[in-house]
């Protein structure tokens, strides 16, 4: 068994895709995973499961949604090991303690991006962003603000690849929840 990381995209936001926490986590128990702690209401559930691939948990975890309350998140799955090297690797350290950990971004990629355009992004950016993609994980700090951020907003389309993102408290959060279970 090996301790993994489940994160949704897309669910309890402004009244859609319903998901309480609780039932999430009683669906993926279902699926024979263990030791299940949810961290709050954006879908992020650390678990014990098998040593199989990523992808194949992420697809059974989201058919097992569909299955139970008729649609399915994007579901992006990774090993414990993989959300600390991420945050190990985190390029603003200083950033992390702005703001409560909440100006600091962390987007989980399905996949690194075969390339990158600088220029689209360096376009959009405001003065005071920074980012750099490390691997699958892309890192942004916008001390104004990620909510109405233009690089923000569109990195996922820039990039190419499917991702999903969570501040530095959450991957705080996170990191604490998957070394108790570990």
């Amino acid at each position: 068994m090996k301790t993994w990381i489940a994160l949704l995209r897309g669910v309890n936001v402004g009244g859609k895709n319903k998901l309480p926490m609780k039932e999430l986590a009683a669906t993926m128990g279902a699926l024979g995973l263990t030791e299940l702690k949810t961290y709050i209401q954006s879908g992020n559930v650390v678990f014990r499961g098998p040593d199989k691939k990523a992808q194949v948990l992420a697809g059974e975890i989201g058919a097992a949604i569909l299955g139970k309350f008729g649609f399915q998140p994007q579901v992006l799955v990774i090993d414990a090991r993989e959300l600390a090297a991420a945050a190990s690797a985190n390029p603003f350290p200083e950033a992390a303690t702005e703001a409560e950990g909440r100006t600091l971004h962390l987007f989980f990629l399905a996949k690194a991006p075969a390339a990158i355009a600088r220029e689209r992004i360096e376009a959009i950016r405001r003065q005071s962003e920074r980012w750099q993609q490390i691997g699958a994980v892309f890192y942004v700090h916008a001390p104004e603000g990620f909510g109405d951020s233009k690089l923000a907003a569109q990195i996922e389309k820039i990039l190419g690849v499917p991702a999903t993102a969570r501040n530095w408290r959450t991957v705080g959060a996170l990191l604490a929840l998957a070394a108790d279970a570990a």
